[in-house]
């Protein structure tokens, strides 16, 4: 169960956002083998001086339209995580033009004991999942 966190300047329209978190979760379905509905994203609005998403020194440069997403997720693999950042980046850029020098990818990886998902329960370590 992945929970994915997008956070974008300010700007986007409301069909272009929807678009993002489509192809978002389409890809993490195929490149995670996540079950179908388990879907927990949000999205954040910026103002452009509320994000600086800089070059690290690897001659990157951003525009505007960077996104940045933020995946907390159990671990992954390193090929499934190789699959995942490009194949995200692929289909965004090839969907909405978005460049893929725009798109920013962290994954944090937490185990079932790290949730709870309603009134103060882990629901993995009860049973209820």
């Amino acid at each position: 169960m992945p929970l994915i966190k997008l956070d974008m300047i300010k700007g986007r329209e409301k069909e272009e956002i929807k678009r993002i978190l489509d192809i978002t979760y389409d890809v993490m379905l195929d490149a995670f083998q996540a079950p179908i509905g388990d879907r927990y994203q949000i999205v954040n609005q910026h103002e452009d001086y509320e994000m600086q998403i800089l070059d690290t020194g690897l001659g990157v440069s951003r525009t505007e339209h960077v996104i940045v997403f933020t995946i907390i997720t159990r671990p992954r693999t390193k090929n499934q995580k190789i699959e995942f950042y490009k194949k995200l980046a692929e289909a965004l850029n090839e969907s909405l033009n978005i460049r893929k020098e725009d798109i920013m990818i962290s994954l944090v990886e937490n185990t079932d004991e790290d949730w709870s998902f309603f009134n103060g329960k882990a629901q993995f370590l009860t049973g209820d999942l």
